[in-house]
């Protein structure tokens, strides 16, 4: 068994008996507040683990660079799933804000809210209970991540504790204000030049998603196992290139991706009106005819499979998605240069490039 496969069979064992704490918690309240928890539960099913891979293999690179691997300790367990956790929390109000139908190939926890009241036969508007109710869940979640983190601190040395604090708030600002940006930036775009669409997408991308899903674990492993400041500036330098590789692809598999792989509708990010990197590519590409149709189009809910076949092939022709598939490439490039002699674990550097591949070449 695998390094990596033994942090995520531990963070799963974490996860389960948080879950079994908060569930003992609202016993008492009655079926419906046992319901609310067991949605936040089901938000935590699922996913590559990636952000506790991150967290576990910075750790791993500080800890056992004096070459000899060291066992993990329950802190960096705990830490790891804490961050599971923010990542369900944030996807809560994303797809909520998005108005995404779907996450993982299940119903989206706003959808899934809605029919639950649905179901039960309440009064008032299912749909508007269902987002208020999301709303809700997003924050029960952000709460149990901050409860689980600081567990996992309490387990840890003080000094170490305090820079994973900071850096674990740090991440939280970073990833609301990010999503500010991302929720100002589709209606904000038309008052910009064409030219700098590119480059506030890409702001956009690096605090909503890219620091927080690469960058912000690896540093928050390395604070755990007491890095120094030349190992945190090489961890540093390889996740914010590779966060934003990350992000990247995943914008491509928004417009271009296989929805029985991703669990999320073909091209829904064009339904949504997703103002990325991709779409400011192919509009810096096209006349001003072509970019009026790309605009009447983009962020219509309504797009059959017609019209997103042929956003699609704008884009391509474009030469918009050759042009991300290179900005991929360049940015896991410049992450791979970043571990070039840094005095880290070799092992742990070997996982890293493998953990980079799988963030940059993947379907889903």
């Amino acid at each position: 068994m695998t390094a990596a496969t033994h942090l995520v069979d531990a963070v799963s064992q974490r996860l389960d008996s948080y879950a079994r704490a908060v569930r003992a918690e609202v016993a008492g309240l009655g079926p419906d507040a046992a319901g609310f928890v067991e949605a936040g539960v089901r938000a935590l099913a699922g996913g590559k683990r990636l952000r506790a891979r991150f967290l576990h293999t910075g750790w791993r690179a500080v800890a056992d660079a004096g070459g000899r691997a060291q066992p993990v300790p329950d802190a960096v367990v705990t830490a790891a799933a804490a961050l599971e956790v923010f990542h369900a929390a944030a996807l809560v109000h994303d797809d909520l804000i998005d108005n995404s139908d779907t996450r993982r190939g299940r119903p989206a926890a706003h959808r899934s809210l809605e029919a639950a009241h649905r179901d039960a036969g309440w009064l008032g508007d299912s749909a508007a209970f269902g987002r208020s109710a999301a709303v809700l869940l997003g924050d029960l979640l952000l709460g149990w991540s901050d409860d689980l983190f600081e567990e996992g601190l309490a387990l840890a040395p003080a000094e170490r504790a305090a820079a994973a604090r900071a850096l674990y708030g740090r991440m939280r600002r970073d990833v609301t204000i990010g999503q500010f940006l991302d929720v100002a930036e589709e209606s904000a775009w038309a008052t910009a030049p064409d030219d700098s669409h590119a480059k506030r997408a890409l702001r956009v991308a690096l605090s909503k998603s890219a620091r927080y899903s690469v960058q912000q674990p690896l540093l928050l492993g390395a604070a755990l196992a007491g890095a120094d400041e030349e190992q945190r500036s090489a961890l540093a330098a390889f996740g914010e290139p590779l966060g934003l590789a990350f992000q990247l692809r995943d914008d491509v598999l928004g417009v271009f991706g296989d929805a029985a792989v991703t669990g999320k509708p073909a091209g829904d990010d064009l339904r949504e009106g997703k103002r990325t990197v991709l779409i400011a590519l192919t509009r810096e590409a096209l006349p001003a005819g072509g970019r009026r149709v790309i605009d009447e189009l983009l962020g219509d809910p309504a797009l059959d499979d017609s019209q997103i076949a042929t956003l699609q092939r704008a884009i391509a022709d474009a030469g918009a998605l050759d042009r991300v598939e290179a900005m991929i490439a360049d940015y896991a490039r410049q992450a791979d240069r970043a571990l070039v002699g840094a005095r880290l674990d070799n092992a742990a550097v070997g996982e890293l490039r493998d953990l980079a591949r799988a963030a940059t070449v993947r379907a889903a």
